[in-house]
């Protein structure tokens, strides 16, 4: 569904030259594959979410090429159907809001692409319905909560069809039911509608439940596979400045002071099932 090639790209002002200017990304090479769960992870300034806003051609390489499904982002012909194909969420759901109702604001798109009323009403009910939504359709988005607002941003942007969802850190501003909330409709869209999820986020929990965890540090892919080979990378990770899920991180002093544990446990479940195999079985 999307594809990097040697991507590099540089801020630089209109009088300077691309080709000196210092390097956000560095020769990034990535495919993500169709119905697949990825999430970024990075510390601040390592270019994650600058990655993210090429996969729908907010920004364009200073060099190499992304292609999403196929189609070259740098041709500008192509930009509707990229923005079409991959929808992207930002952190402030406050700032995507532009209808009084909320239903008017997942009415929005679709109404500016010039999709038939009966094909928008059925767009505005499914969408709201799949993010769990519909009893606050004729609520005003300023009155939710931020995890309600972030949905309705995601459905505002389902109502476009896309196949990729790209969302960068959209549980940033959330408390942790907020943070849930969203995560959970993630998954759901996920798993249950096939569709392509883009995750960037600085929550290791959340890349945990991914397929897939891609590492961005200084510009450059750090790490890259599942969640059980990056985050078994303990040391690697806290040099780059980034934490690991707690139970990973017990899992791993454990097997520092000589408990032969496997390292690369994610979840409770899994760190309990260890404890006991390596106490063999006692308690149980």
């Amino acid at each position: 569904m999307i594809e990097t090639q040697n991507l590099s790209f540089a801020y630089h002002s209109d009088d300077e030259d691309a080709a000196t200017a210092e390097k956000v990304l560095k020769d990034i090479n990535l495919k993500i594959e169709k119905g697949s769960f990825t999430a970024i992870l990075g510390s601040n300034g390592s270019g994650k979410s600058t990655l993210a806003k090429h996969f729908n051609a907010i920004l364009l390489p200073t060099l190499g090429k992304v292609y999403v499904k196929g189609m070259d982002t740098a041709s500008a012909e192509n930009i509707f159907s990229i923005r079409s194909s991959a929808g992207m969420v930002f952190q402030n759901p406050d700032n995507q809001m532009v209808a009084a109702i909320v239903e008017d604001e997942v009415a929005f798109a679709p109404e500016n692409l010039g999709v038939e009323p009966e094909e928008i009403r059925r767009r505005v009910d499914e969408c709201l319905e799949a993010v769990n939504m519909t009893d606050y359709a004729s609520s005003t988005p300023s009155k939710l909560s931020g995890g309600q607002k972030q949905r309705v941003a995601i459905a505002a942007v389902l109502a476009m069809n896309p196949e990729i969802l790209i969302l960068d850190e959209p549980t940033a501003m959330l408390d942790p039911k907020g943070r849930s909330e969203v995560i959970k409709t993630i998954e759901k869209l996920n798993k249950e509608n096939g569709i392509t999820v883009v995750l960037i986020t600085h929550y290791m929990d959340e890349a945990a439940r991914a397929d897939r965890v891609i590492v961005i540090d200084d510009g450059l892919v750090s790490l890259d596979g599942t969640p059980h080979e990056v985050f078994c990378n303990v040391e690697k990770l806290k040099a780059i400045g980034l934490d690991v899920p707690q139970v990973t991180l017990l899992a791993y002093e454990l097997q520092k002071r000589g408990i032969e544990i496997n390292k690369s446990v994610l979840t409770v479940e899994e760190c309990f099932a260890e404890l006991l195999r390596v106490s063999g079985g006692m308690g149980k």
